[in-house]
């Protein structure tokens, strides 16, 4: 009896030593936000790699409602010992990379990395930061060309920002410098929360603007629907940054082709996992970029899309 005792005390306690081994080869990875949930195509490319959910990986999402939260929320993360942050926008780049110089961080967003302090190069980011840029300034003056290419008779557009968020004076200036030889005049609107958007736009259509521009930013994501259905009330031609603007009724939008960012995303993330060190990954850029236009939008205002632009659009929802 004794013998059968120590046999099956050996037997659990085997047991514990694997389950406590399988446990140990799950990687922690951690995902920080301002409202921009990752696409599925991230998931699907993180499982093609051979991960799987509560097998060797699992993902501990944080969401920051006010950027101000961020820094609570990295804490938090860190103390869950996750191997690797994702940190989606600008805001949840830098308070990633203020709270750890060890823990790799994966970066999706706009702005300049280099410019923002997250990367001493794209080629050679340095420390614990890589990732992906969305080359937001580019872009930005890329969508003010297509806006009055399809509207020639607009004069005066707001410009909808969110009130101090990083890298966005360098968006602006471009802007600004693309406005002037567009003979377009700029109404800043800033936003400082959800509150916020409909009184602070009311006040952009009070000031003259005829048409829309955003510039890019997770909390707009969170609010794309509040947005889009303020510029049909109001017979608003907009441009946004992204398709899903488009999908929920903006008329136009016009950026990188997040699908592909959020694959290439899950690729770094693949690398660090297997040993790459960050400085070692260079800051990637996109390649493709998609011009959507919705078709039933523009009939709703009563406008018209030129042919030229329209031709161009790689996506056109009727």
């Amino acid at each position: 009896m004794k013998t059968v005792f120590l046999l099956l005390s050996f037997i659990v306690a085997s047991g514990h030593f694997v389950h406590a081994q399988q446990g140990e080869s799950i990687r922690r990875i951690g995902y920080l936000d301002t409202g921009f949930k990752p696409l599925k195509e991230f998931s699907d490319a993180i499982h093609k790699l051979g991960y799987v959910d509560g097998q060797n990986i699992t993902f501990e999402y944080r969401s920051a409602e006010r950027e101000e939260r961020l820094a609570e929320l990295v804490s938090d993360l860190i103390q869950r010992n996750v191997s690797v942050i994702v940190a989606s926008g600008a805001a949840a780049g830098l308070a990633a990379r203020a709270a750890t110089k060890t823990i790799p961080i994966v970066y999706l967003g706009g702005g300049d990395p280099i410019s923002l302090g997250l990367a001493a190069s794209l080629a050679h980011p340095g420390d614990n930061v890589t990732g992906i840029t969305e080359l937001s300034p580019e872009l930005m003056a890329k969508r003010l060309e297509l806006l009055k290419e399809a509207f020639p008779k607009i004069s005066h557009v707001a410009v909808i920002a969110v009130r101090g968020a990083p890298g966005i004076a360098e968006q602006l200036e471009t802007l600004e410098r693309h406005g002037r030889g567009l003979q377009l005049k700029l109404r800043m609107i800033e936003i400082s929360g959800s509150g916020d958007i409909e009184n602070s736009l009311l006040a952009g259509i009070k000031q003259g603007a005829s048409a829309s521009i955003e510039v890019p930013n997770p909390f707009f994501h969170a609010n794309s629907a509040h947005i889009v259905k303020f510029a049909l009330q109001h017979k608003l031609p907009s441009i946004f940054h992204s398709k899903d603007f488009v999908e929920v009724g903006g008329l136009m939008a016009y950026g990188a082709n997040f699908p592909e960012l959020y694959r290439r995303a899950a690729g770094l993330l693949d690398k660090i996992l297997k040993g790459t060190k960050p400085a070692e990954l260079p800051v990637e850029q996109p390649t493709k970029f998609e011009l959507v236009i919705n078709l039933k939008t523009a009939n709703q205002l009563g406008l018209t899309i030129p042919p030229n632009v329209l031709a161009r659009a790689d996506r056109v929802i009727k």
